[in-house]
């Protein structure tokens, strides 16, 4: 009688689980990266950073008169500008890394990013 020969050596075990643990530490570093989110309010000249769920209101100066940013309940939105078109005002609520309101006339800017190390950024195109 014949002896039949797995098809499954012990380097292929190895190599596959080899691989099974780089891409769990991959994935583990991949959302480790991301730090709690954050709201960035810019005013042209400066930049201040805030933790997305602690609630304040946050009177931005700018050319035109004061913006308000208002942070509560883990999302961000301008609750009041001197602009005319308001429409930074009707953009609502953001709360997601990435997203982010303007009011362009009072040169106001507030974005939300990760956190994390890498946070992203928005490019000097988009201002």
């Amino acid at each position: 009688m014949e002896r039949r020969r797995s098809p499954v050596k012990p380097l292929d075990l190895l190599i596959v689980a080899f691989a099974v643990l780089a891409t769990a530490l991959g994935a583990v570093s991949a959302l480790g990266a991301a730090g709690a989110p954050r709201v960035i309010v810019s005013d042209g000249d400066n930049e201040w950073i805030y933790p997305l769920d602690t609630d304040r209101s946050l009177p931005v100066e700018g050319p035109l008169g004061v913006t308000l940013v208002v942070i509560e309940d883990g999302a961000v939105h301008v609750h009041e500008s001197p602009c005319g078109n308001q429409t930074c005002v009707a953009a609502g609520t953001i709360e997601r890394p990435g997203q982010w309101v303007a009011c362009l006339p009072n040169k106001v800017f507030v974005r939300v990013d990760s956190g994390g190390e890498e946070a992203q950024s928005v490019d000097a195109d988009s201002w």
